[in-house]
Parts: C-alpha cells; sequence; structure tokens
C-alpha cells in the first residue's frame, strides 16, 4: 500500500509541477513559511528529479523556493510587527500557531539574533515561526528579507541535492518499499536530530531546563 500512495502522490505532485512549475513551488513553500507547516521536504525535491528530466532548471527552483519562502515570512513578520505580540498570542492558535510555540521562538531568536532568521531557514519548526519574534521585536525588515532570502536559497538548494540523490536511486523511484521506508527513516532521523540539538534545547525556558 505504502509503495502505491507513494508512486500515486508522486505522479500527482510531478503533473501539477509540470503544469505550474516554479509558481506552485513559490506558492507551497510561501506557505510552508507562513501558517501551516507544510514541509519544504516534500516540495523541493520532486522538483529537483524533474530538472534532472530536463522539464525544470535547478537555479529557477531555488529561487522559486527562495522567493516563495520570503513571501510566506514575510506575511508572518508584518502580522507580528503590526499586530504585536498581543494578537498573535490571542490569535495564533487559530493558525496553528499557540502561544507556548510563539514564546519557544522567542527564546530562540534571542538565544541567535539576527543572524538566527539565516540558520532559522535551515532547521525544522522553527523555520516557519522565526518571523514573528522578528516582527514583534521590528527587526529592520531589509535585514530580515536579506537573511531570510539567502537562508531559504541555501536550504532549497540542499533539498535539490537530496532530489537528485533520490532520482539517482532506481528502486526509489519505483516504489520499492524497503527503498521507500529506507529514506524516510533516514529524513526524519536526520530532521529529528537537527531539531533535538539546534532548535529543541534553544526553546526550552529556564525552568524547564530544571526540571
Amino acid at each position: 500500500m505504502l509503495p502505491n500512495l507513494f508512486s500515486s502522490l508522486f505522479a500527482w505532485y510531478n503533473a501539477a509541477l509540470e503544469s505550474w512549475g516554479y509558481p506552485l513551488i513559490a506558492l507551497l513553500m510561501a506557505i510552508e513559511s507562513s501558517l501551516v507547516p507544510l514541509p519544504s521536504e516534500l516540495v523541493i525535491p520532486p522538483a529537483a528529479i524533474l530538472a534532472q528530466q530536463g522539464k525544470l532548471s535547478m537555479v529557477g527552483i531555488v529561487l522559486a523556493g527562495a522567493i516563495g519562502s520570503w513571501i510566506g515570512a514575510t506575511a508572518m513578520y508584518w502580522a507580528a510587527r503590526l499586530g504585536g505580540r498581543p494578537l498573535i498570542m490571542r490569535y495564533g492558535r487559530y493558525g496553528f500557531i499557540s502561544p507556548a510555540k510563539v514564546e519557544k521562538a522567542e527564546r530562540w531568536a534571542a538565544r541567535f539574533g539576527s543572524v538566527g532568521i539565516f540558520i532559522s531557514r535551515l532547521l525544522p519548526v522553527v523555520r516557519h515561526l522565526i518571523g514573528i519574534p522578528a516582527g514583534i521585536v521590528r527587526l529592520d525588515y531589509k535585514v530580515f528579507s536579506l537573511y531570510t532570502l539567502a537562508g531559504s536559497a541555501a536550504w532549497s538548494a540542499v533539498l535539490c541535492w537530496v532530489g537528485v540523490m533520490a532520482g539517482n536511486d532506481e528502486s526509489l523511484m519505483r516504489g520499492e518499499l524497503h527503498r521507500v521506508t529506507l529514506w524516510v527513516v533516514g529524513a526524519l532521523a536526520m530532521l529529528g536530530s537537527m531539531y533535538y540539538f539546534l532548535v529543541h534545547r534553544f526553546m526550552k525556558s529556564d525552568a524547564d531546563r530544571q526540571r
């Protein structure tokens, strides 16, 4: 069942990419960087496989990913900057952003400062939240945009490389269960490790650390 599901979803997304191309990538990455935590790991690699086939450009994919991420992050930044912390804390939960998530993102941002905007684009979870503390503290928008675009481009390039590696795995492309499982487990392990060592520990409050 899993290989068939994988193959069906892959075929559907490929068809959508062939029809809509870069605008679709930018749209999905904008969603990923705003309210809905849509994994970018599901957006960019399949597009990179199409680029291997000459249907898209790697440079175009990276640019679309970076611009889309910047658009989504910009929406979060200005919502937080114009609405202020009370608005986000009160209504953010309706967009999958709880007060606890906001507080954790604030602690992470306080730890890494403006450079954390760039770093966050390479990390799970905090990636789509970082615009909130940046907007709340009214970080210079040009600085925010620069770091967001640079970090998003770097992450999109990494995911393009993953897509190329996946595209070279013929067993995976045929949907063979053992290869699909290996890739999924490997991806989850990598992302889980990145989250724990680079995000989770720095999001904890002092009280949490003392427990």
